[in-house]
């Protein structure tokens, strides 16, 4: 079936023939592509015509008049319409006749145009390549780099210098309580927590920091070997004895850590 005048060319060798089916309701096979299979029940056909058969007689495309009014045709090899065999054999004038001149305007609905379900690039992407053999090389070898670049420990970035934190020494941290305990006026408070700070590091018993503190600090008056240790426990007992004013806790702070060099051994 070829428009009046075409020239006559070969007819490639069908890939596909049609077969009748006892059923009318169909499921479509292209469900991979389409992400879901879509079922249908196929119109009743007043007649059908074969527009194209093989040698031996199975055809290949058939034209049916539906109920409705409405024709269907049916070609079972796709190949009849791909671009090389249009051009190079008698497909070309076989297809022309089925749409001249029934119909004034062709729609020409390839798959790799769009017209189909559409998903995301990155959808599409994953999904490739979870299905597919080279998806899983790729996210094998992206796991072994990972894991190598792991093992080689490669630095990413400059070298920095590490930031060095020193731990303030108890001197420091007598110091700084101090001159927190000053500046809230809580002057005798401080000299008294500091000597008893003092009296807690050099008593080799928490029970023997128990007492008042004025017969503990005559008892360290044979161990002061230098003038200095001897005037900064003269100074601490001074202080002990009366009401400290805000130097007073500055001198304080300094008698005590006089006398803890004075009495620890180096």
């Amino acid at each position: 079936m070829a428009p009046p005048g075409a020239e006559r060319r070969p007819f490639p060798r069908a890939g596909a023939v049609l077969e009748r089916r006892r059923s009318r309701v169909f499921v479509d096979s292209t469900d991979a592509v389409d992400g879901a299979s879509v079922t249908c029940t196929a119109p009743a056909a007043r007649t059908v015509d074969t527009l194209l058969r093989t040698a031996d007689g199975r055809p290949v495309a058939l034209s049916a008049a539906l109920d409705d009014g409405r024709r269907a045709t049916l070609v079972a090899d796709d190949r009849l319409f791909s671009n090389r065999v249009l051009r190079e054999s008698g497909a070309g004038p076989f297809a022309l006749g089925l749409v001249v001149p029934r119909y004034q305007r062709v729609i020409i609905d390839e798959y790799h145009h769009g017209f189909d379900a559409s998903r995301s690039l990155g959808g599409a992407a994953w999904d490739w390549t979870l299905r597919s053999p080279w998806g899983w090389a790729v996210l094998q070898l992206a796991a072994v780099g990972a894991l190598a670049l792991l093992a080689a420990g490669i630095r990413f970035g400059p070298i920095r210098s590490g930031i060095e934190r020193r731990r303030r020494s108890s001197l420091e941290h007598v110091r700084a309580l101090a001159t927190a305990l000053a500046a809230a006026r809580g002057h005798d408070v401080a000299v008294g927590l500091m000597l008893h700070g003092l009296r807690r590091r050099l008593s080799r018993a928490a029970r023997t920091t128990r007492g008042a503190a004025g017969p503990w600090l005559e008892g360290l008056a044979p161990a002061m070997r230098t003038p200095r240790g001897r005037a900064a426990l003269e100074t601490l007992t001074s202080l002990t004895g009366r009401s400290a004013s805000e130097q007073d806790v500055l001198h304080a702070a300094h008698a005590v850590e006089t006398l803890w060099e004075e009495l620890t051994p180096t």
